[in-house]
């Protein structure tokens, strides 16, 4: 579906801290991970270079709350979803889920918002409009999902 995505990865022996647990950084990188492949899904990557001028997305906020520990070998699905589409940016919300546990539990959720710039030629960027034709493949994710 164009509002969700689902990754499911295994933790890694170095994403876990000295007490054996998801260093908390690393719930970032899994919402990278997750946001990448979501674009793949879509037929791009998240370097838009085949948009004339090139388009990045850039973090502007990032949050995680955390409710459970992973640990090493840990089957965990990021899901993302979409929650807010703008004309410039994205807003993703993230379900983090230990599977394995019967029911799956829920370890962390998580947001991240991304803005779409294009590279001045001094080097700073400008917040510029989602080309349509990749914003024409996004649509936000129903309430009900959202909670």
């Amino acid at each position: 579906m164009p509002y969700e995505f689902k990754a499911i990865r295994r933790v890694e022996f170095s994403e876990t801290d000295m007490v054996g647990i998801v260093h908390f950084s690393n719930f970032f990188k899994y919402m990278e991970v997750a946001e990448h492949a979501f674009f793949r899904e879509l037929g791009y990557s998240v370097v838009m270079d085949q948009f004339e001028p090139a388009v990045g997305w850039p973090r502007v906020n990032a949050q995680c709350d955390y409710r459970s520990p992973l640990r090493f070998e840990d089957e965990v699905e990021i899901h993302l979803l979409v929650s807010e589409k703008k004309s410039k940016a994205l807003t993703y919300q993230f379900r983090f889920r230990k599977l394995g546990a019967n029911p799956p539990v829920e370890v962390a959720r998580g947001s991240l918002t991304v803005v779409c710039v294009v590279r001045q030629p001094d080097g700073r960027m400008s917040a510029t409009h989602i080309p349509a034709e990749f914003a024409a493949k996004i649509d936000v994710a129903p309430p009900e999902l959202l909670v």
